[in-house]
């Protein structure tokens, strides 16, 4: 059974930095994509971005591009995604993603496209 685990979230000031990271564990499986959804309580979970694993390719929601940066280890099955200039709208549980197969297929960006789902770490950006 594939597990996503997610790291690196926190409470921070509107304007600082923080990087999520999120490792994939167990079974076995090609990685076609990992990403990022966040969800604050009350409201839908958005897509924030995605890397393709084993070609070049990004897509962002255009909140955070340009603040933004997703990328990944290939050797550590490990996707991170660099969070800078934080606004209190960034305040929310961040999800980890995973989509399996051999990237013949849609990579981005609907909830539906990724199986693996990892538990969520809190981000909290205050003014």
């Amino acid at each position: 059974q594939v597990q996503l685990v997610e790291s690196g979230g926190g409470s921070v000031q509107a304007g600082d930095s923080l990087r999520l990271s999120c490792a994939a564990s167990g079974g076995s499986f090609s990685n076609n994509a990992m990403g990022w959804f966040r969800q604050i309580p009350g409201k839908k979970r958005e897509f924030v971005a995605v890397i393709r694993w084993s070609v070049s390719g990004a897509y962002y929601t255009d909140s955070v591009k340009g603040r933004f940066a997703i990328s990944r280890d290939i050797t550590k099955n490990t996707v991170y995604l660099e969070m800078n200039s934080l606004k209190p709208e960034d305040t929310a549980v961040y999800f980890c993603v995973a989509q399996s197969g051999t990237g013949s297929g849609p990579w981005c960006c609907a909830e539906s496209l990724y199986e693996y789902w990892g538990q969520g770490t809190q981000v909290t950006v205050s003014s």
